[in-house]
């Protein structure tokens, strides 16, 4: 791509940070902004999730800070990051905050945006394609399907403590979701599942957990909510993952395009499994 296209994109000017979401993990799904921010950035504070590849992008001289969060291991502190951007803007840096995913989808870039806010820091927000929707897709699982489903639910698995929030409302959820894709997840599936199967979904209900979604280590497994605890600890797989209740697992035979390139024979009937519309 040109020097002269990127021209007519925005500028990233000194003393200013960006939010910006670089996707699930494949390097062609960053936008033309975040590419543009690459382009410019003195620093870049990145987290874990962001694919080294994305990173090359960065211009000659640009400094790489990890930022990266994962659970059950040493972290920094989320304000600590939010006043190290600030620390790095009153500088005089083009600064560059590089979140996997969309930043705003439980990515606490709300959190990082409101410190820039608090402290006279001027910022633009980048959204990015989020792993809940890229991460499924890469899998061969879509988020709808209007012959599954009109309602999508997105929720987190763990809260800032660790647990699972205290504050969902699972008999509501259960009863008018659908399809429920779930974040930071996998640690907790065994009493989420519980809580979902108590509030009225079948304990046959098919499950899916992409890991490392969008990326050449992409797993997925495909199981159903009263064995997904069981199958994942026997599986060895670990996150990051993205986990999906419902029916638009059974569309993976069918769908999925990236099993098809290497070879897989796909099914030509994706209703061969007399999905229902209401699962009980």
């Amino acid at each position: 791509m040109t020097d002269s296209f990127f021209a007519g994109l925005p500028e990233l000017n000194p003393g200013s940070v960006w939010l910006v979401g670089a996707g699930p993990g494949d390097p062609g799904l960053l936008t033309l902004h975040a590419a543009n921010a690459l382009r410019q950035a003195d620093v870049i504070v990145h987290d874990a999730l962001v694919n080294a590849d994305c990173l090359t992008l960065a211009k000659p001289g640009a400094t790489l800070e990890f930022a990266g969060k994962r659970g059950g291991k040493p972290s920094p502190k989320q304000r600590d990051i939010s006043l190290r951007l600030v620390e790095l803007a009153r500088a005089g840096l083009r600064v560059l905050r590089l979140k996997g995913g969309d930043p705003f989808v439980f990515g606490r870039g709300g959190e990082e945006a409101l410190t820039l806010v608090e402290h006279g820091i001027p910022f633009r927000i980048v959204p990015g394609i989020t792993a809940g929707i890229g991460g499924l897709a890469y899998a061969g699982i879509p988020v709808t399907h209007r012959e599954v489903n009109h309602a999508v639910t997105f929720l987190t698995g763990h809260d800032s403590s660790g647990v699972v929030p205290d504050r969902i409302n699972w008999e509501g959820i259960a009863k008018g979701s659908p399809v429920i894709v779930m974040y930071m997840a996998m640690k907790h599936i065994g009493q989420i599942s519980a809580n979902l199967i108590a509030a009225g979904r079948s304990p046959g209900e098919p499950v899916a957990f992409v890991c490392n979604a969008a990326t050449p280590e992409q797993v997925v497994l495909e199981t159903t909510l009263s064995r997904a605890e069981a199958e994942v600890r026997a599986s060895g797989l670990e996150p990051p993952a993205i986990v999906v209740v419902g029916e638009v697992v059974r569309l993976r035979p069918s769908l999925d395009w990236l099993g098809a390139l290497n070879g897989r024979l796909l099914a030509v009937d994706p209703f061969s499994t007399r999905i229902r519309r209401n699962p009980a």
